[in-house]
């Protein structure tokens, strides 16, 4: 199935949660923290403005981001879990 975000939308794949400290101690999944970055997928076209010109999105397919942690719609796609956010949920592109 393919999945193609509406407006302002953005598809984004969420990073795997953390198993394990960075002593190597195991979380158990209860006490494990919903994953705050991951990788888009797919986008939207943007919204329209005032004067009815489309506003492009900052980020686009690949890249990696930093978003909220309670922002957007958990959606499952062939099995896999997504996040469909606003582009407003998206704090930062992750440059290496």
């Amino acid at each position: 199935m393919t999945l193609k975000p509406l407006g302002d939308r953005v598809l984004v794949k969420p990073a795997p949660k953390e198993e394990k400290t960075s002593t190597g101690l195991y979380i158990s999944s209860g006490a494990q923290e919903k994953p705050q970055r991951g990788e888009v997928i797919a986008v939207g076209a943007g919204k329209f403005d005032e004067k009815g010109e489309r506003i492009a999105l900052d980020v686009k397919a690949g890249d990696q981001v930093f978003y909220g942690k309670f922002g957007g719609n958990e959606v499952k796609i062939d099995g896999e879990d997504y996040l469909l956010l606003r582009s407003d949920d998206i704090y930062a592109i992750i440059e290496d």
